[in-house]
């Protein structure tokens, strides 16, 4: 079994849906008292958050990519950003190491195309919705047309997911707002939702979305687990 890089703690609530998930999968598949062989370096969320709101993408890509070259020389075999938003510098992190980064973005991407679908809603933060890096990737390499709430909605998400979720806040009045947001994707031609955010598996399921959803986190995990058993990714299975 090959040892899974996880770069976490953006936030750390996610990153325990990752362990466990992982964890999961492998037991799933092995059987027994089967565990993921994992290395982590959990990042403080604090200083990422920080670096992002004053626009320091480069800093934040030479943390990252610091914690990238401390699990490659701790024994990973390859690595996971365990966060969308930071896939905005995962090209400099990919560059930093010769183990193999996995790319969230292009296994979401590769499990709509093998879905069909064309014109997904994407649910994230203001940076990943916004700043292209997510959407030119689904275009360029998947011919997928990814839509975005509006300005309105898209300042509802973000704070859904900074004020509550990294915070291990669920509320059903934020769960139906969300609900609302997807409704109104929907009406406006999207055909499926992103859970781009990878704290928002922890507010939507499957049975509170009107779109079929790809939770992101999920796929990513999958595809960790797909990489560490040596096995082929069947990205057809990880829509919710």
């Amino acid at each position: 079994m090959r040892t899974i890089g996880l770069i976490g703690g953006m936030s750390w609530e996610s990153t325990a849906v990752y362990y466990r998930q992982i964890n999961e999968n492998v037991r799933t598949r092995l059987g027994g008292l089967a565990s993921a062989k994992i290395a982590m370096q959990s990042l403080d969320f604090a200083e990422v958050v920080a670096l992002q709101k004053s626009d320091r993408w480069d800093e934040a890509a030479a943390l990252l990519s610091d914690a990238a070259r401390r699990l490659e020389r701790a024994g990973a075999d390859c690595i996971l950003i365990c966060t969308n938003t930071m896939h905005l510098v995962a090209d400099a992190v990919a560059t930093a190491v010769s183990v193999p980064l996995i790319d969230i973005r292009h296994e979401t991407g590769r499990t709509l195309a093998a879905a069909g679908k064309k014109r997904p809603l994407l649910l994230a933060t203001r940076y990943t919705m916004e700043h292209g890096f997510y959407a030119d990737y689904m275009r360029a390499e998947f011919n997928i047309e990814v839509v975005v709430p509006n300005e309105i909605d898209r300042a509802k998400v973000h704070s859904v997911i900074f004020d509550e979720l990294c915070c291990g806040i669920v509320k059903d009045d934020s769960r139906q707002a969300l609900e609302k947001i997807i409704q109104r994707g929907m009406d406006a031609g999207a055909d499926s939702v992103i859970l781009g955010c990878t704290e928002i598996c922890l507010s939507l399921t499957d049975d509170n979305v009107a779109l079929p959803a790809f939770d992101s986190t999920t796929i990513h995990s999958n595809a960790a687990v797909a990489h560490a058993l040596g096995m082929d990714f069947k990205s057809e299975q990880n829509a919710v």
